[in-house]
């Protein structure tokens, strides 16, 4: 089948209809192609078939409808037809009736936002031409006043300087200029806001509400006054004096010459050094900043920080008389905190573990006569010798405790040359008068064996019986310290900056870092700052030896201080400073310069003497342990304790000692190392013990120093070796040697002395010279096979793996056993 152009198509003859349809392909290519649809056969009903009594319309002339289908049926989906367009018509209409309000709405709503920033920006107009005018008006009064005072005769009005005049008719003209101007500003606003952006000018309510910053106000007053003064007026340069370290941030720099920053930078840039406001530059390159800015270089070292503490000279006029402080020294046990508590009439001996004094204890005491004594009490102990030292080093006078029934002790001699190396005034109190085996004679000879005269030897040492049980003798010794005082003539000036010794510290778990501090000269106050050895602080509470809060310590009151930022070493010095700032910088030098020491005592060792060292500790077996401490005197005392447990074999190392609770972080390093830690006066917090508890790391806790070290001592023992004893339990002869198949060579021996073991270690003697050490692979009886031979009985004994045995060698039997070593 054919159309009228010739062309070919496809479909059903009779029954299609042809049409063109157009196809496209990739790269633009297209392709009209004819193809043909098929018509919808329709079934017409011949004429007559319809019922006359269906009650159905004929159908309409011409009209169509599918087979099956009535003229009601049809009459009906033509009314659905039309009322569903009719419905359709109606949506469309009402959507149309709504977008168009939806605009008006909009388009009244931009121009309500239009003519509201309208009038925002005229009102903004006005309140800066009012501005203007006033700020016009009051340059204008003040030039006139200046005049006026410097003229002889009040000017007339008429004569007013003509140049001001048309000041005011200008700035409206301006202003309107200007208003009429902003619309367009306003028009872009508008568009931006109509494209969706939002700015922060237009979220804030537009540029012009922005608020200028006060010196921004005072730099335009100036330059309007300084405009109706008649011209601009230069700001005089300010010269300062820069003190300059050795390295110098840029910032910092800038800052020490009050100019900006950017125009540093910008300085260093030229000189080709590309470095930002938070790098360093050295000391010359700052220089040439400084002197090119115009300001004039103080070179000063990192030492020089130190320089904010002045020592200052007081005048005689100045010093008033202070109370001495007293350190209670001597051996354990001699009865010196029962001796003070006797004194104080209070009960110190009870609060500390085991009766023994760990803590440097600081009180002050009124006597009758109203004499104030501040009261040091320093630990007996073999371990504190650190913590006596120091009490040595802040104390006027020293009464030295001597039992009068133990005479004078290693501890004694030890306190007598710490008093000696102080230089302070020695008192000797003979205590415990009262016992029955009390000998104060024996005590003063004894006393003389280190040059310790008393007033009874004839000497110039004031000496006292006393009985801390019963009272005796204790108004003579604080009439005795009384007197020495008066010697002494101690006086200091309450009116400066404080200035005192760090007695003891610690980590407190409520309060954090506290010190115990004995004020020394000045006033220490609530709020001073100041700086301790590598800490700093600002007091935020004093607290003085009854637990109650003060507002200030004077010359010798020892005070509790709270507000460090972490806990100082006790012996350190605490300095009031005037700023944060100066005392943050001391501090932060002080912890430099001790890292730098210590790296330099690291780096001065030899690789020889590292090769020696651990050759050295391979040959040493170490027990590492952990030691947390309540304050820094214990825990200094407990590592130089275990310093010296241990010998060639083995030795105590103290891996980690610190002040406060144990942590996690201590656990854990615990674990890492395989130690245990040892916690004194402290205890682990939960996590830490839960964490303990999963690796396995062992925590002790001790309140008795003692204890500490013995069992230290004792762990340590168990990495010693055993030491092997050997007992000779007999010797035998050998008589004759004969010669059994399969067993080799036995000897026929007479036990000569005590008994023969088969489980024993033999050696075989020939002329006293040692042949062959081993053990017995045989020892019979006659024929039997025996445990031992008691001496003066015959047996046969045949050696493991050895035959050389001779007539009248001797065999030495002896049995070895281990036996514990422990360190002593």
């Amino acid at each position: 089948m054919s159309d009228s152009d010739g062309k070919k198509t496809l479909g059903l003859r009779g029954s299609s209809r042809p049409g063109n349809v157009k196809q496209s392909f990739s790269h633009g290519r297209t392709k009209n192609v004819v193809v043909e649809t098929k018509r919808k056969r329709v079934v017409v009903p011949k004429p007559g078939a319809a019922k006359s009594g269906s009650g159905a319309a004929p159908a309409a002339s011409g009209s169509r409808r599918p087979a099956g289908i009535s003229d009601a049926e049809m009459e009906r989906r033509l009314k659905a037809l039309q009322a569903a367009k009719a419905r359709e018509a109606e949506e469309t209409a009402q959507r149309e009736a709504e977008e168009k309000a939806r605009a008006e709405e909009r388009e009244r709503r931009r121009a309500e936002a239009e003519a509201k920033e309208r009038e925002q920006r005229e009102a903004e107009e006005r309140a800066r031409q009012k501005a203007e005018e006033e700020e016009r008006k009051r340059a204008e009064e003040a030039e006139a006043a200046k005049r006026a005072a410097a003229a002889p005769a009040p000017a007339p009005k008429a004569e007013r300087p003509a140049p001001n005049k048309p000041a005011p008719a200008a700035s409206p003209r301006k202003s309107e200029r200007e208003r009429d101007q902003r619309p367009s500003r306003g028009k872009g606003r508008d568009d931006n806001r109509r494209s969706g952006k939002l700015t922060l000018g237009q979220a804030t309510g537009g540029e012009g509400n922005r608020q200028r910053s006060m010196a921004a106000m005072k730099r335009k007053q100036e330059r309007a006054r300084q405009k109706a003064m008649g011209g601009s007026v230069e700001r005089e340069k300010v010269v300062r004096d820069v003190q300059l370290p050795e390295t110098i941030v840029v910032s910092e720099l800038a800052n020490r010459m009050a100019e900006r920053v950017a125009d540093v930078v910008k300085s260093l840039m030229q000189m080709g050094m590309m470095v930002t406001q938070n790098q360093s530059i050295d000391a010359d390159t700052a220089e040439l900043i400084i002197e090119e800015f115009g300001h004039k270089v103080t070179r000063v070292s990192d030492a020089d920080v130190e320089d904010v503490i002045k020592e200052v000279e007081d005048k005689d006029e100045d010093l008033k008389p202070r109370p001495p402080v007293i350190t209670i020294m001597g051996h354990v046990d001699h009865g010196k905190t029962s001796l003070l508590d006797a004194i104080r009439d209070a009960r110190v001996v009870a609060g500390e573990a085991g009766g023994i004094t760990q803590h440097i204890g600081a009180y002050q005491v009124t006597t009758e006569s109203g004499t104030v004594l501040s009261f040091l009490d320093t630990p007996g102990h073999a371990a504190f010798t650190s913590m006596r030292s120091r009490g040595a080093q802040v104390t006027d006078i020293v009464v030295l405790v001597v039992a009068a029934d133990d005479a004078v002790m290693p501890q004694t001699v030890e306190a007598i040359n710490h008093a000696k190396a102080a230089g302070v005034p020695m008192i000797v109190a003979i205590n415990k008068i009262d016992k029955p085996a009390a000998d104060p004679t024996k005590v003063r000879t004894d006393l003389l064996q280190h040059e310790v005269v008393v007033e009874a030897m004839s000497g110039e040492v004031q000496d006292v019986e006393v009985s801390a049980v019963t009272g005796q003798g204790l108004d003579e010794l604080l009439e005795a310290i009384a007197l020495q005082a008066e010697i002494l003539e101690l006086k200091a000036n309450p009116d400066r900056a404080a200035q005192g010794a760090v007695i003891e510290a610690q980590l407190d778990v409520g309060r954090g870092p506290v010190a115990t501090v004995l004020v020394q000269n000045g006033t220490l106050r609530q709020g001073d700052i100041f700086v301790v050895g590598e800490q700093y602080g600002k007091v935020r509470a004093l607290i003085n030896d009854k637990g109650e809060r003060v507002e200030e310590a004077g010359p010798s009151v020892p005070v509790e201080v709270l507000g460090l930022n972490g806990t100082p070493e006790a012996g350190d010095v605490l300095n009031v400073t005037e700023t944060e700032a100066q005392a943050r910088e001391i501090a932060e030098y002080r912890e430099q310069a001790a890292k730098d020491k210590r790296a330099a005592a690291g780096a001065a060792t030899t690789l020889e003497q590292l090769m020696a060292k651990a050759k050295e500790d391979e040959n040493v077996s170490e027990l590492p342990i952990l030691v947390k401490a309540d304050v820094q005197g214990s825990a200094e005392a407990i590592v130089q304790a275990m310093e010296k447990i241990g010998n060639e074999e083995v030795r105590v190392r103290v891996l980690h000692s610190g002040v406060g609770a144990i942590t996690e972080t201590d656990v854990g390093l615990a674990e890492a190392s395989g130690a245990p830690i040892m916690g004194f006066n402290v205890r682990a917090n939960a996590s830490a013990r839960n964490t303990a508890n999963q690796k396995g790391v062992e925590i002790r806790y001790y309140s008795v120093i003692y204890d500490l070290v013995d069992d230290v001592k004792a762990a340590a023992s168990g990495l010693l070796s055993a030491e092997i004893r050997e007992n000779f339990i007999g010797y035998a002869q050998i008589k004759e040697v004969f010669k059994v198949t399969g067993v080799g060579k036995v000897a026929g021996c007479l036990v000569t002395e005590g008994v023969a073991r088969r489980s024993a270690g033999v050696r075989l003697l020939r002329d006293n010279v040692v042949i062959h050490e081993g053990t017995l692979k045989t020892l019979k009886r006659f024929k039997d096979e025996v445990a031992e031979v008691q001496s003066g009985q015959e047996c046969g004994m045949a050696f493991e793996n050895y035959d050389d045995i001779r007539p009248n060698d001797v065999i030495e039997i002896f049995e070895r056993e281990e036996v514990t070593r422990t360190l002593d």
